[in-house]
């Protein structure tokens, strides 16, 4: 895939525990292609092991628990186009693992609950999202994945979160103020329960130059997504995009037509997106292939030297 800038493109995903940003970085990461992308996770930079951390009364979320200098100071150098020596962090255990070495290639995924925290990482991002799902359904997905892939009991992870509610206000939430993008999957008025039929709406700021979505507005029916100019919670003005979990395989097509069409280059891979959990062969999910697909295309665009107006 060709690009015109001379510098790895830095793609931000950052929320709270379990908001989904695995999920949206492996997707986004099927569509640009994985021969192209690094994903970084910023949360291997924990100072502490998490024996240590439950003994110092720190939570990971806690910027002091973490190597917020040196993730700067990474960033900086993947932009650069440089390698680093990146520690790991072992999410089934808690505990800290040898360093590996990561060159970056032409997309930089870099997930993680606090890479937004400082004005010099924030620097380092073309494109910055924040994941923002209803709280309900982020702490589903933090039990279903804490109990399944990391060992903890379902009373452990309801009373981390408890433990964490203070430091998820003070430390991740006002990350939110410095994405371009905002996503919030919610679940759907008439949803069965499934993580296939949830809602999404995207805050598009005009920090990035969105596509344009007009011509989905023809007059035809627009059951299933609705776009209009709103207020942000600071009162500035943002374009808020909804699509709802339930719209119609040809009203979603239709949207996802609009997308792929400006990014060519990536359509071989179109059968792979929106899936929720792709090694399992889950079901797809229309919202969230759309979601993966707007991110890519911003990843793109800047790739090519595109910037807001």
């Amino acid at each position: 895939m060709s690009k015109r800038v001379d510098h790895p493109i830095i793609l931000g995903i950052v929320g709270d525990s379990a908001s989904g940003k695995t999920t949206l970085s492996a997707g986004v990461a099927q569509i640009l292609g994985e021969e192209h992308c690094t994903v970084f996770c910023t949360d291997d930079y924990h100072r502490y092991a998490r024996k240590q951390r439950s003994e110092m009364g720190l939570s990971a979320l806690d910027p002091r628990a973490n190597y917020i200098d040196i993730i700067e100071q990474h960033l900086r150098l993947l932009r650069r186009g440089e390698p680093v020596l990146k520690p790991i962090y072992d999410h089934n255990d808690g505990t800290l693992e040898e360093p590996v070495y990561v060159k970056p290639k032409e997309f930089v995924i870099a997930e993680g609950l606090l890479g937004y925290t400082t004005r010099a990482m924030r620097d380092c991002y073309d494109v910055k999202i924040y994941l923002d799902p209803q709280e309900e359904l982020r702490v589903k997905w933090k039990l279903r994945r804490d109990t399944t892939k990391r060992g903890y009991t379902r009373k452990e992870v309801l009373d981390q979160l408890e433990r964490r509610r203070t430091d998820s206000s003070n430390f991740i939430h006002p990350q939110r103020t410095f994405a371009d993008i905002v996503i919030r999957f919610q679940k759907a008025k008439d949803a069965n329960g499934s993580d296939t039929q949830l809602d999404v709406r995207h805050i598009l700021r005009p920090t990035l130059p969105h596509p344009d979505f007009t011509p989905l507005f023809d007059g035809s029916s627009n059951a299933g997504m609705h776009l209009e100019l709103a207020r942000d919670r600071d009162g500035k003005p943002v374009d808020v995009l909804e699509i709802n979990g339930n719209i119609s395989d040809k009203r979603a097509e239709r949207i996802e037509d609009l997308l792929w069409n400006l990014i060519p280059e990536a359509g071989h891979l179109r059968d792979q997106v929106g899936r929720i959990d792709i090694a399992n062969g889950a079901p797809k999910s229309h919202p969230l292939a759309l979601t993966q697909l707007l991110v890519s295309y911003h990843a793109v665009k800047a790739a090519m030297g595109v910037r807001a107006y």
